[in-house]
């Protein structure tokens, strides 16, 4: 018997919610991460999904988990 397997995408990105709670701007995320303002306002406004390396350093320089980034949306199950 197979048990249930359930498969995700991203969702909304919550970097700016994330931001927000530790009183942080995106020009901070930029400087401290070296990751362009221009990437981190298109991940902030779902224009650009963040590739996994830059989703773990994002994560770890605010204090959150990789899953606290993006929303979570079912699209199958098995």
């Amino acid at each position: 018997m197979r048990g249930m397997i359930m498969v995700y995408k991203p969702g909304r990105c919550l970097l700016t919610k994330r931001l927000r709670e530790i009183r942080r701007s995106q020009q901070w995320l930029s400087e401290i991460t070296g990751i362009p303002k221009s990437s981190v306002s298109e991940y902030a406004t779902n224009r650009r999904t963040m590739s996994l390396a830059t989703a773990m350093t994002i994560a770890a320089v605010i204090g959150c988990y990789i899953d606290d980034l993006y929303e979570r949306i079912e699209v199958s199950s098995d």
